[in-house]
């Protein structure tokens, strides 16, 4: 279980080495712990291990909240961040060698990385490739750096390019990944006055006039090619409006008669284009003649 242990304050008293904080290590929550992982190397598992490798995560446990400090006022609410550093912290615990150094220097990096894929994979609102996420940092960095000076301006696209060496292709794909880190909802009302809207009123919808413009321009071939009666009984039903009993009188035939006449021609039409798009699909976007 992970222990929430306050960081040592310096000049407060060691209990384990009788000695100050700030004249142990530069940081007072860097405690001196090597017999304590020489001694967790050689236990098997089992409770008395898991007892030893408990007291680490106390003892430890102040270096991870302080590095999880550094990532504070980014979105995240601090204790979720201690919760993902301490999880980085036990991962530092079960893969350290004690034979390679000191813990510090390999438990820093590891925790660091650990809050650092927390922000990665689970705080970005609209997901974008990581070479992308990459971008925004160094972004981010570099307007941070050049506007840190009182009265800087803000930096342009090719300010940024040449304090980070990227391309100013690649910067502008790093400041629309800065707008990635969360969404604004669609019903964001983006005006005051008493006619006010929101986003989704300023997006777009597919106009179904297009789909028409296609259908009437493929028909018209085969409209043209239909027998004069057939097509002056279609434009009389579908442009005139009437009724297959009024074109039937008109032409002295019978409703039936009418009504044969205008399913053949529609079938004929809707073949004839049908077949066009068929053969332009297997000819490889060319027309068949």
């Amino acid at each position: 279980m992970l222990i929430d242990t306050p960081t040592n304050r310096p000049g407060t008293p060691d209990t384990k080495n009788g000695q100050t904080g700030s004249a142990r290590r530069r940081h007072d929550d860097a405690p001196d712990t090597a017999e304590l992982f020489a001694r967790l190397a050689e236990l098997e598992d089992g409770p008395e291990r898991d007892a030893v490798r408990d007291e680490l995560v106390t003892l430890w446990l102040p270096m991870a909240h302080r590095i999880a400090g550094r990532f504070r006022d980014r979105g995240e609410s601090l204790e979720d961040l201690r919760q993902v550093a301490a999880l980085g912290l036990v991962k530092a615990i079960d893969r350290f060698d004690p034979s390679r150094g000191a813990f510090e220097s390999y438990a820093v990096p590891t925790i660091t990385g650990e809050v650092k894929r927390h922000f990665r994979d689970r705080m970005w609102a609209l997901r974008v490739p990581r070479r992308v996420q990459e971008l925004r940092n160094k972004v981010r960095v570099a307007r941070r750096e050049l506007t840190q000076n009182p009265g800087s301006p803000e930096p342009s696209v090719a300010d940024i390019a040449a304090h980070t060496g990227l391309t100013e292709e690649e910067v502008s794909a790093g400041l629309e990944a800065l707008d990635s880190f969360s969404t604004l909802s669609l019903d964001a009302e983006l005006s005051t006055d008493d006619d006010g809207y929101s986003l989704a009123d300023t997006l777009g919808a597919s106009d179904s006039s297009f789909d028409v413009v296609v259908d009437r321009e493929s028909a018209k071939e085969g409209l043209r090619r239909l027998p004069e009666r057939e097509r002056a009984i279609l434009y009389m039903r579908f442009f005139e409006d009437m009724t297959q009993s009024r074109i039937a009188d008109r032409l002295g035939i019978s409703q039936m008669h009418v009504s044969r006449l205008i399913s053949r021609s529609c079938a004929r039409v809707r073949d004839e284009v049908m077949g066009q798009r068929t053969g332009t699909r297997g000819s490889g976007g060319r027309t068949t003649a």
